[in-house]
This record gives structure tokens, C-alpha cells and sequence, in this order.
């Protein structure tokens, strides 16, 4: 997986997937946990944007200072990523992470 990092309004990522496609994604968090630093990306278009599904990767800092993602291995690092991910969530105001038009489409 090769990442590319952008500046702009909002910090992005674009991945580059298995099968060479590219997916953009928006830069929810970084968040530290087990002692490792993870990453928190929503897609910004298709079906993974659509269902804001969010993906979470290993994030550590190469020799020359350059962000590097690395693919979570085991469940157990998973499910510490994933935890640490739920906390922040639940620190956050639902609100700020959901537009009013999500509470439309549930009624």
C-alpha cells in the first residue's frame, strides 16, 4: 500500500489499493494506543464513503521524518487501534461528526 499525503482545507490521504486503484480519504484523528500511533481515514467517495466506514492503520514516522502507514497485523492490536478509536468517538460531540441530513435519512 503506498500512501500520499496532501495539504489542503482538510488533511487527506490518497491510498493505493491492492488492485492499484486510488481512494482518497479525509483525516478523521491520529490517536496513540498500546503504545503505537494509528491514523483514522474516512473515504471521501464510493460505497465506503456512503456507509462511513473508517479505516484505521498502524501511523509511525520514517528515518527522514515522513509519515508511513503500515497495515494492523494481529486482532489483538486491532481491537487495542480499535478501542482507542471508539474512546475518541465518544469524547466527540455526535453532532460534529454527523450532518443533520444523517438524521433524515433514519426517520
Amino acid at each position: 500500500m503506498k500512501q500520499e499525503f496532501e495539504q489542503d482545507v482538510r488533511d487527506t490521504v490518497v491510498l493505493t489499493l491492492e488492485d492499484n486503484s486510488e481512494l482518497e480519504c479525509a483525516v478523521v484523528t491520529t490517536l496513540t494506543a498500546a503504545g503505537r500511533n494509528y491514523i483514522a481515514l474516512l473515504p471521501l467517495e464510493g460505497i465506503e464513503a456512503e456507509e462511513g466506514e473508517v479505516y484505521l492503520y498502524r501511523f509511525e514516522l520514517d528515518a527522514d521524518g515522513n509519515p508511513d502507514l503500515k497495515n494492523i497485523e494481529t486482532d489483538e492490536e486491532y481491537d487495542a487501534a480499535s478501542d482507542a478509536f471508539d474512546e475518541w468517538l465518544d469524547s466527540q460531540e455526535y453532532d460534529e461528526l454527523v450532518g443533520d441530513d444523517e438524521f433524515e435519512d433514519e426517520e
